[in-house]
């Protein structure tokens, strides 16, 4: 039986509220870690960030400590950062090509493929010791569109399966950011919040703060630009659960697919670099499908449990605690692309992404607020019904204005589903 019986207790599906303890129960934490993040598909890595055979990248599923590297043959990957002896970590370089790895403690060597191809001193383990026991932890590892996901749970359906067909329509949308050419990852940086890992899940296919949390952002637009992200006052757009806790947030409908209306003035904010792709040679329809592709997608994609993808960056969460979350941003451009188009995109993510930009770290912020405020009046609950009144069946699943809860009620149910097994 497990300790947390009365599911109701902690989110109550008819009223959609959610139980203060869900942001810091240490042993509720813990139980998540095994039901869910043990259990489902979780990102790891854009396959633009180990794209050669002896590549890898460092990433985590849960509290665990991942690889995720491309083997000899191309044939991704996904292994416990873990010696089998005596638990050391065997590599702790974030990214990078090598041939093998090894234990710094005793100096057991694997393979790409995770397989324990080498110990000093192996008879003092007797003739019966068997190598092919003692590789690196695997998990199953599968893809989609370049995203590559694992999971501890051999049983799990599908990846495509667990996405379903509405997450993988807008993840081909999301992916036409490659301006025709194909997408990869430009860079990163990485920080951490003293919050429950919930909080962040939240965030994405949240509309409601966006006025009043980026109100410096909006401030910093030209008119046009102002206009095309005033959303909310305009009413357009929508949020949809699309099913296994995943939810997409459409606030600039005229970008939803980056392949249409290729006709429509350029922006003046990308005039400049309409003409420098004209002057380097680029025919005038791939100038404009480039320049639509370094505007980002009109639409935010929120992935039970653990990855985001927003208009045109990567967010992925970390647990750490009951009360800390590591947080990756991840820029995305064109690879092979113009060097131009791929700066702007840098110049677009620093102003809202970037450490030192006008969006995510008023989001931070509020974040951590959210999580001292949980402090007090324990008893109250935490509210996530906006929209619930006038919730339309849509494509996939329940849809709600663009202000809607829609999303957040998408996230629990799951979370609940997942939590009672």
């Amino acid at each position: 039986m497990p300790k947390f019986s009365d599911l109701d207790a902690l989110y109550n599906t008819n009223t959609a509220e959610v139980a203060t303890s869900m942001y810091e129960d240490p042993d509720l934490f813990a139980e998540e870690m095994e039901k869910i993040f043990k259990k489902t598909w979780v990102f790891v890595a854009h396959d633009s960030e180990f794209p050669d055979k002896g590549s890898f990248k460092l990433s985590n599923v849960g509290l665990e400590p991942v690889i995720v590297v491309r083997d000899r043959k191309g044939k991704i990957h996904c292994m416990v950062n873990r010696c089998r002896h005596r638990a050391a970590t065997v590599c702790e370089v974030k990214k990078g090509k090598t041939s093998s790895f090894q234990c710094p403690y005793h100096g057991w060597g694997y393979g790409l493929d995770g397989s324990l191809r080498a110990l000093p001193y192996p008879e003092q383990y007797g003739d019966d010791f068997d190598k092919t026991q003692h590789g690196l932890l695997k998990l199953r590892t599968e893809s989609y569109n370049g995203m590559v996901f694992a999971t501890f749970n051999e049983d799990a359906e599908p990846l495509v399966d667990f996405l379903g067909e509405g997450v993988c329509r807008y993840i081909d949308l999301f992916m036409k950011q490659g301006g025709g050419f194909p997408v990869k990852v430009l860079g990163e940086h990485q920080f951490s919040v003293p919050m429950n890992w919930k909080v962040q899940l939240e965030n994405t296919t949240d509309a409601y703060h966006f006025p009043i949390v980026h109100k410096s952002f909006m401030q910093t637009l030209d008119g046009e630009t102002g206009e095309l992200f005033d959303f909310l006052d305009k009413g357009v757009g929508y949020v949809e659960d699309l099913g296994n806790g995943h939810s997409v947030m459409l606030m600039i409908p005229e970008l939803l697919d980056l392949d249409e209306n290729l006709d429509d003035p350029i922006p003046e904010r990308f005039a400049d670099l309409a003409q420098q792709l004209l002057d380097d040679g680029y025919p005038d329809e791939q100038m404009r499908k480039i320049v639509r592709a370094v505007s980002g997608a009109g639409f935010n994609l929120n992935l039970f449990p653990n990855v985001s993808f927003s208009l045109s960056f990567l967010r992925v969460l970390t647990p750490k605690s009951v009360e800390q979350t590591d947080i990756r941003h991840i820029a995305l451009g064109m690879d092979g692309g113009p060097e131009a188009a791929n700066q702007m995109r840098m110049r677009l993510h620093e102003h809202f992404q970037g450490p030192m930009g006008f969006g995510s770290p008023d989001d931070a912020e509020v974040w951590e607020r959210v999580q001292r405020g949980t402090k007090g009046g324990e008893d109250l609950s935490i509210l996530v019904n906006r929209g619930m009144v006038d919730e339309e069946p849509g494509e996939y699943g329940p849809r709600g204005h663009i202000s809607a809860e829609t999303g957040m009620r998408a996230a629990y149910k799951m979370w609940k589903g997942m939590m009672s097994q």
